[in-house]
């Protein structure tokens, strides 16, 4: 058996985080993420509370919303930037497929 991967411990917080920092409520942020066919809407709360752990493309989308990377969504030695949307460009990163679905995000 292989060992488990560590859950981040601040997770959970800078979600809350970038929530409240862009002041939208967790419906507003469900939408604002687009992953309303990955993810019913009651696992915001769950995400917030520490209850689960988000999927890597609902982490990635949370990176995007908040303009950050998303290694300092899981690096806990990293803090999120004091003003939210930070200023990482997601839509200039070149891309080589549509990801299925036919959806650009």
């Amino acid at each position: 058996m292989g060992n488990a991967r560590r859950r981040p411990k601040r997770l959970a917080e800078k979600l809350l985080q970038i929530r409240n920092a862009l002041g939208i409520s967790q419906s507003d942020l469900y939408r604002r993420l687009g992953v309303e066919d990955e993810i019913p809407y009651t696992r915001i709360s769950d995400f917030e509370l520490d209850k689960s752990e988000p999927i890597l493309t609902v982490l990635m989308q949370y990176a995007r919303v908040a303009g950050v990377h998303t290694e300092a969504l899981i690096d806990d030695t990293l803090d999120l930037p004091d003003k939210l949307p930070g200023d990482v460009r997601h839509d200039e990163i070149k891309r080589k497929y549509t990801p299925r679905g036919g959806r650009k995000r």
